[in-house]
């Protein structure tokens, strides 16, 4: 597993405050994916209900707070691939 997958996996479970009921997929280009559901995030990259893809820059700068989800989505810096409403769950589960 790449360091920046780790440091995704650990970056989605300290900031699962609210929980998340869903089935959700963060692809980092180039790197890998991370899965995230009720039991928190692990680094896997199996069938999702949603999955989302950013650049692992891009992903990092949402976790600190540099970059609104919603303002990457807008902009094309973050995709969204299935359940849009469990995407917008997920944000809120972020925090």
């Amino acid at each position: 597993m790449s360091k920046v997958i780790e440091a995704a996996v650990t970056a989605l479970n300290d900031k699962m405050t609210n929980g998340f009921d869903g089935l959700a997929k963060f692809v980092l280009e180039g790197e890998g994916a991370v899965m995230v559901d009720s039991d928190g995030a692990r680094a896997a990259d199996d069938d999702a209900d949603v999955t989302l893809t950013a650049s692992p820059d891009n992903f990092q700068a949402m976790m600190e707070g540099d970059l609104n989800p919603t303002t990457a989505f807008m902009t094309g810096k973050l995709s969204v691939d299935g359940d849009m409403g469990l995407a917008m769950k997920l944000g809120s589960a972020l925090g």
